[in-house]
């Protein structure tokens, strides 16, 4: 079962993202929550934001709401970086160390690893959950699963919810 893996921060975390989804007024108010709540609890996550496909060209990603560094990235071709590398291969993406990855796309020196989780919605990637953090090798199997089913609930609220 996915809960006896997860911390119960995460745990608490999820029921919490859960609550917001069957009531959130909006997609950018139940991001806007889980980018400041996770790294408030989750202290190795240093940077917490949101892509998401360009409706306008479904070949880019743009920054939602993050929490963290600024970046010079607000738009990545699906082709470019560990953003893009999970957007193609439909999967999350663990990278342990990024200075020894080359699809890294620098935005902070002090980075060391990053997990990249796509958001599903009927099916197709929509956009995904981005996390750095200052830790080499930060992200565990229990970090995979919380994210995944983070990622889930925000799938399902835009299911529920289009734009």
């Amino acid at each position: 079962m996915l809960e006896k893996k997860l911390t119960p921060e995460m745990i608490d975390l999820l029921v919490e993202m859960r609550e917001l989804a069957s009531s959130a007024p909006s997609l950018i108010i139940l991001q806007e929550y889980i980018v400041k709540a996770i790294p408030s609890r989750l202290p190795y996550y240093s940077w917490t934001g949101f892509y998401m496909l360009d409706p306008n060209d479904p070949d880019t990603l743009v920054l939602g709401p993050f929490v963290g560094d600024s970046t010079p990235h607000v738009r990545i071709p699906v082709t470019e970086g560990i953003c893009g590398a999970a957007v193609a291969l439909g999967k999350t993406v663990i990278v342990d160390d990024v200075n020894a990855d080359p699809r890294y796309l620098s935005c902070s020196i002090k980075t060391k690893s990053e997990i990249v989780v796509p958001i599903y919605v009927h099916g197709r990637i929509l956009g995904e959950i981005d996390i750095d953090s200052h830790d080499a090798a930060a992200f565990t199997s229990a970090d995979r699963d919380f994210l995944e089913e983070a990622a889930r609930i925000i799938g399902t609220y835009i299911e529920k919810h289009p734009a």
